[in-house]
């Protein structure tokens, strides 16, 4: 394992001697330490990407969701359901600029060792993510994970247009939902850092609280997961 400490290399040693065959990750504050969705989010109101009427409305509506009066998988739902109209490719395009410099600096070295020495043993690892479908493709590029073991917040796309019509936002309960989905039995291993994971990590056979905010940490101790932090 190059370039990593004695500290990270046991972790992933740890990880890889459960030899799970189903893992599941959390990418915000999971697999890098920023939030990608709203790193994007804000990057493309100041680019311009979206038009002057959404840009009007998109600013007073996440300082509501901040203040704690829009529930968390509305925020996101609607994070990506704003570029209703847009071509996709356009989207895409932007999130493949965004990515390198706005997010790609913060992934953590010891999290993108243990995703490549899983996928090199033969297990199915799956990213589970709130955060809109365009960037989490992007930075799933970075980690190798199939482009179909992706479950990010999606509206449908039809013609190559973005329509507003959700297809899943994975926050909360919603994660063991689209994994239950996805899959036909649930995950040997769970990573997540933020209370959104707590469902997907107890759904899990050996949960992992990474990174994790204050409450989820609580969580974690109280249920005797595994709780680590990595290192960019």
């Amino acid at each position: 394992m190059t370039n990593l400490t004695s500290t990270q290399a046991e972790f992933v040693e740890s990880v890889l001697r459960l030899k799970p065959r189903i893992a599941a990750f959390d990418c915000d504050g999971t697999l890098w330490s920023a939030d990608a969705g709203e790193g994007f989010f804000s990057w493309e109101l100041e680019q311009g990407l979206v038009s002057d009427e959404v840009r009007r409305w998109a600013r007073p509506r996440y300082a509501e969701y901040k203040a704690g009066k829009v529930a968390e998988d509305v925020m996101c739902g609607e994070m990506v359901s704003m570029h209703r109209g847009l071509r996709e490719e356009v989207v895409q395009q932007a999130s493949n600029e965004y990515f390198p410099g706005g997010i790609a600096p913060s992934i953590f070295a010891d999290m993108r060792e243990l995703v490549r020495c899983l996928l090199d043993s033969g297990c199915d690892v799956w990213a589970v993510s709130s955060s809109n479908q365009w960037i989490i493709r992007t930075g799933m590029r970075s980690f190798g994970i199939p482009q179909d073991r992706i479950l990010s917040a999606e509206v449908a796309v039809e013609n190559g247009v973005i329509t507003d019509r959700l297809i899943r936002v994975p926050s909360g309960p919603g994660k063991p939902e689209a994994l239950r989905a996805a899959l036909t039995s649930p995950p040997d291993c769970a990573f997540g850092n933020s209370i959104w994971d707590r469902e997907m990590l107890a759904m899990s056979k050996h949960p992992f609280a990474i990174n994790p905010s204050p409450a989820l940490k609580n969580i974690a101790v109280a249920h005797g997961w595994t709780v680590y932090q990595p290192e960019t």
